[in-house]
Parts: C-alpha cells; sequence; structure tokens
C-alpha cells in the first residue's frame, strides 16, 4: 500500500501538462509568426527549466524521509 502512494506521487509530479504562458512580449513576437514552430519551442523549454526545482525538492524530501526513518529505527533499537 505504501509503495502505491509513492507511486502515485511520482506520477502525478511528473505528468507534464500543456502549458501556453509566456510574458506579453514573448506572445506578442511569437504570435506575429505563422507557423508556432517557435512558440512551442519556447514553451518546451520553459517546462524543460521548471523541471530542476521539482527533481531538487523530491531529493531534498527523499533525503529526509530517509534520515527521520533511519532515526526512528534507531530508537526502537
Amino acid at each position: 500500500m505504501h509503495s502505491k502512494k509513492i507511486l502515485l506521487s511520482f506520477l502525478t509530479l511528473f505528468i507534464g501538462f500543456a502549458a501556453n504562458a509566456q510574458c506579453s512580449m514573448c506572445r506578442a513576437v511569437l504570435e506575429s509568426q505563422d507557423d508556432g514552430s517557435a512558440a512551442a519551442g519556447i514553451n518546451d523549454g520553459i517546462m524543460y527549466l521548471m523541471v530542476f526545482p521539482y527533481l531538487l525538492i523530491g531529493i531534498v524530501g527523499v533525503v529526509i524521509y530517509r534520515m527521520n526513518r533511519k532515526g526512528v529505527a534507531e530508537k526502537e533499537n
């Protein structure tokens, strides 16, 4: 049961949703192009840059969890 919760947490964290958010200046420049490939590239770049803070937070969370779990196991002995 515990592994299912962890798996579900990771899946919801790493499932990407389409985001079409840019600053107004970027939006004005990118909407002037007809094919929209540059806009898609900018959105992909933004999503790529957003991954790293979530990875860092996840790693710190796992480290803290393991430290707490190790401390509880030592107290029981």
